[in-house]
């Protein structure tokens, strides 16, 4: 059986001791244990979990007919509609379990290694292999992934490329040497979200230096390969007092880091495209891994607007201002992300078409408008929560004081009409956690920057997009002869 539990994926973690550095200290502990990270990696555990329900094993497993073995939705490569649709389904029911908070759940990257590998051919021998191999050996095992595909941001003038020969002043990661066993890569990579705390770690081909080979490179390892270190932002959670304060943070934050390679050796197995320009180039659109990405990232996206929307009508009904004509123009505001969101998706999978590898891929258009569009809108969305509550977000108590002896004043004078004042407070902290703490305003500017620069993905749809039957309409409007006046 393919399918891990949640007790043996967090096992596997601590087993694998990866090098993870926080607060200016490598952690020593057990990474479930430690505050920073058991709440993220109990909350992946409670995925896991899920599969081994018999109500829900139907929508999020699959069987491998050659092997009788169980394994994980998102590795199924979808060759029908039917398996599209089950597919989001799958997802959004995952999503549903954080609110959509959680941007890298397994099946995120989980998707990415599924699509490489059914694109197999798309890599010249023997990189064809390995990928098809480290595919193989992901979907057997239930591994899970962390990514990254940045470079340090040093300068970001138009016309930098990093060029130094000498290790000491290498920042972005690149091919240092080749040897028999594998290459050596050694400098940093950036925002490696969940950073050691996956199984494993796949490395893909970053924009700029395209000139130089050595930084032309896609491979997967383990998250405990010697000479890979996790650098880690401050955790969120760690500082988070309860449950009942920090709802979201204690269970979902998912912690950032810098992935610093040093001196790493990746076996040649583990590489699936070394210093092939052309690849780099295609990587991403040709197996479209961006696109089967996009996807999951908009099926979760909905789900986290269906939250913003129950916050929005949840919150405005226990203080009962619903009646207010300009809070219904506020939530309808919600309401009509949610319907144009949900029905991108809807568009780009019923228009799904199979690929040259026989994965069938959603319509791209619709969900690169949904990316777009959801970048801009999130941060609304969030405005809105802050003008239903007001000044209700601003002195929120805490559980600490509730079971305190000042309980009884903060019963008396904060409840609301439809709640008591901790019920009502509780469901504040809520909303103040996905919009006001530092864990939401790292979902504010992580939804804002999602897939990318704004401006970049912007001016990618508007290149792609065929606009020529529209221009000759207007040319055909130019055209046309006069009527004459009886």
């Amino acid at each position: 059986m393919a399918i891990v539990t949640g007790k043996q994926y967090m096992q596997r973690i601590d087993k694998l001791n990866n090098e993870v550095w926080i607060k200016g200290e490598r952690v020593k502990e057990k990474l479930s244990e430690h505050p920073a990270f058991s709440g993220i990696l109990n909350s992946k555990a409670a995925l896991y979990d899920l599969q081994h329900n018999p109500e829900m094993a139907e929508l999020l497993t699959r069987t491998d007919d050659t092997k009788n073995d169980l394994f994980n939705f998102a590795f199924e490569q979808p060759t029908t509609k039917e398996e599209l649709r089950k597919r989001r389904i799958a997802t959004q029911f995952w999503a549903r379990k954080s609110g959509g908070t959680i941007g890298r759940s397994p099946d995120y990257i989980n998707t990415a290694i599924m699509t490489l590998g059914s694109s197999h051919s798309f890599f010249n021998e023997p990189f064809s292999k390995n990928i098809q191999h480290i595919f193989e050996h992901a979907k057997k095992k239930d591994l899970s992934f962390t990514h990254t595909f940045i470079n340090p941001q040093v300068n970001r003038s138009p016309h930098y490329l990093e060029f130094s020969n000498e290790n000491e002043n290498i920042i972005a990661a690149k091919i240092i040497k080749e040897t028999k066993e594998g290459i050596i890569i050694h400098g940093a990579r950036l925002l490696a979200t969940q950073g050691g705390l996956t199984d494993e770690i796949l490395v893909l081909p970053v924009g700029g230096n395209q000139a130089d080979p050595s930084y032309a490179y896609a491979f997967a390892i383990p998250s405990n390969t010697p000479g890979l270190k996790f650098l880690c932002r401050e955790s969120y959670a760690d500082t988070a007092t309860s449950k009942y304060d920090h709802p979201l943070t204690t269970q979902f934050d998912e912690v950032d880091s810098v992935v610093v390679f040093d001196h790493v050796l990746v076996p040649w197995e583990r590489v699936f495209l070394y210093q092939d320009l052309t690849a780099v180039g295609k990587i991403y659109t040709e197996p479209s891994v961006n696109i089967m990405l996009l996807f999951q990232a908009v099926c979760r996206q909905v789900v986290k607007t269906e939250f913003l929307l129950g916050l929005s009508e949840s919150l405005a009904t226990t203080i009962a201002i619903t009646d207010y004509q300009h809070v219904q123009e506020k939530i309808s505001e919600v309401i009509i992300a949610l319907e144009i969101m949900q029905s991108l998706l809807y568009t780009a999978e019923s228009e799904a078409k199979s690929n040259r590898f026989g994965t069938m891929v959603p319509h791209a258009k619709p969900l690169m408008v949904a990316s777009s569009y959801y970048q801009k809108t999130y941060p609304r969305l969030v405005e809105i929560l802050h003008l239903l509550g007001a000044s209700g977000f601003i002195s929120l108590p805490t559980e600490k004081d509730f079971n305190s002896e000042i309980g009884k004043d903060l019963e008396q004078y904060l409840q609301a009409k439809n709640a008591p004042a901790k019920e009502r407070v509780k469901l504040f902290r809520l909303a103040w956690d996905l919009t006001m703490s530092s864990f939401g305003s790292r979902q504010t500017q992580y939804e804002r920057f999602f897939f990318g620069d704004p401006v970049r993905l912007s001016s990618s749809l508007y290149q792609s997009y065929d606009k020529t039957a529209f221009t000759q309409q207007v040319t055909a409007m130019l055209n046309q002869n006069p009527t004459e006046k009886n």
